[in-house]
């Protein structure tokens, strides 16, 4: 699979973005010249020059140093939380398939409960309660999407065979409907990263979430609202960093697509 990845323009571009932005984001106090959160009343809007290469905000803090630990925020929230996700979708999404009518009717309308009551609001600020809403926020969905892929493979060939041969649901699901629709759902999930990150930038936009003064990307747009017309740069450089970084796994998740699905190209 590797080696058809790399055949893709649109994988290695992916690829070189990502790699990119998790370089950034590892590596952000070595690439940073100032702390991301000194304040600097007197260098307030500065324009760029040598000690600062994109400025400063409104506040005097370094602009680039801002975006750099940006990423780290970014991403150090949103792949954790990808990863929970995972795990819940893949185990409950594949029970609920398996299980009986009334199960599967419960956790579907478990599902749209916790769509509809998800505030992050009710949690408070704090980085830990960001990833908790947004898991909140975004789990039913995971769910719903492996439950759809286990019930289309629950009517193969195969599945009977298992059930026929005594397999029990544990074994069903661990041994051969999870190996069976994990190319699919890893699909999902690489896609799944650009809207978490999207998610997590969204909340922080509307001051939510994260403690105030956090160089986080959505923060930053928020906080240069402020400037829209006399320093419209100041929203220019972490809406790109966001657009950058989901056009990125996007891509890669495209190409993951296509080499997963090949039968697509077809039609």
């Amino acid at each position: 699979m590797i080696h058809k990845l790399l055949k893709r323009p649109q994988a290695i571009i992916g690829l070189c973005l990502i790699a990119i932005v998790i370089v950034i984001a590892i590596a952000a106090p070595a690439f940073s010249p100032h702390d991301p959160e000194l304040v600097n009343l007197s260098q307030k809007y500065a324009q760029p020059d040598a000690e600062y290469p994109l400025g400063t905000d409104q506040l005097g803090r370094c602009t680039l140093s801002r975006l750099l630990y940006g990423a780290r925020y970014s991403i150090g929230i949103s792949l954790p939380v990808l990863l929970i996700l995972s795990v819940i979708g893949l185990i409950v999404g594949t029970f609920s398939a398996c299980a009986g009518k009334k199960a599967d009717h419960f956790i579907t309308i478990l599902c749209d409960v916790f769509i509809a009551i998800a505030v992050i609001g009710v949690l408070g600020n704090g980085l830990q309660n960001i990833a908790v809403s947004v898991v909140i926020a975004t789990w039913a969905w995971f769910v719903r999407v492996v439950r759809s892929y286990s019930v289309q493979e629950m009517g193969k060939d195969y599945i009977l065979a298992a059930r026929i041969s005594g397999c029990n649901t544990g074994k069903l699901v661990f041994r051969h409907l999870i190996p069976n629709i994990l190319p699919q759902f890893l699909v999902y999930v690489s896609t799944g990263v650009a809207s978490s990150i999207i998610m997590v930038s969204s909340f922080a936009f509307l001051g939510l979430g994260l403690p105030s003064g956090t160089p986080e990307w959505g923060a930053m747009l928020n906080d240069a609202r402020t400037a829209l017309y006399s320093h419209p740069e100041l929203l220019i450089y972490p809406g790109l960093c966001i657009f950058v970084t989901a056009a990125g796994f996007n891509l890669f998740g495209e190409a993951l697509r296509d080499i997963l699905t090949p039968e697509e190209d077809s039609l």
